[in-house]
């Protein structure tokens, strides 16, 4: 999560540096710079957006395995 996440504020400040090269300024700057990096971050990020996913999803079968060994441990009790 903090890898996508750098990398994520990495594209908008390396986007709003090449803007402001360009001779933007104000709010616009802030504002293009926002929609264009979400756009990049989408195609440049797609890796480390998969990776994070697949740690999430790992993290749920996890606690899912974990509570239905608890539910069965439970059930095996009251009988």
């Amino acid at each position: 999560m903090l890898r996508y996440t750098l990398l994520r504020l990495l594209v908008f400040f390396g986007m709003m540096c090449a803007l402001y090269l360009v001779g933007m300024r104000g709010i616009l700057l802030l504002v293009i710079s926002a929609l264009a990096s979400a756009i990049l971050s989408v195609f440049l990020l797609a890796g480390p957006r998969e990776q994070f996913a697949q740690q999430i999803d790992e993290k749920v079968q996890a606690r899912r395995a974990r509570a239905e060994e608890h539910r069965t441990y439970e059930d095996d009790d009251e009988e």
